[in-house]
């Protein structure tokens, strides 16, 4: 015996196969379509506009530099080798101050640990009796 399916449960079932279609792609690409509908009705989110320090901390154009080609020109000169000397003599300089100041600090905190604060035992006491005891029990 064959089943057969109403109308009504096929188109439901096409609509509901569209509209999570639909939702997909949304999710996929930088445009959605419910929400640029919502914002077309009017009960979408509003967009704020761009603060001015934003848009001037920003550049006109977004031209990327294109990869695998030489920029021209370096921003800085590069430095003689007299320069590079000087710059290892002061980096020797501030190591050997650095090490110095950890050689202090080190003995400084070789000091031993103070010894613990030793409190008097206190004795138990026996438990106080209470006034409906009998003591003959």
């Amino acid at each position: 015996m064959r089943i057969q399916f109403p109308a009504a449960s096929r188109t439901s079932a096409l609509m509901l196969t569209v509209l999570v279609a639909a939702n997909v792609t949304a999710c996929t690409s930088g445009s959605n379509p419910v929400r640029d509908i919502a914002v077309a009705v009017g009960a979408g989110p509003k967009s704020a506009p761009t603060p001015d320090f934003v848009a001037r901390s920003r550049p006109q154009s977004l031209d990327y530099m294109p990869i695998g080609t030489a920029e021209e020109g370096r921003p800085t000169p590069a430095r003689s080798a007299a320069e590079v000397k000087a710059e290892e003599a002061e980096l020797e300089a501030i190591r050997t101050r650095n090490e110095a100041a950890g050689a202090a600090a080190a003995r400084l905190g070789g000091t031993p640990p103070p010894e613990p604060v030793k409190l008097p035992v206190n004795k138990p006491q026996r438990p106080a009796r209470t006034t409906n005891s009998n003591p003959d029990r």
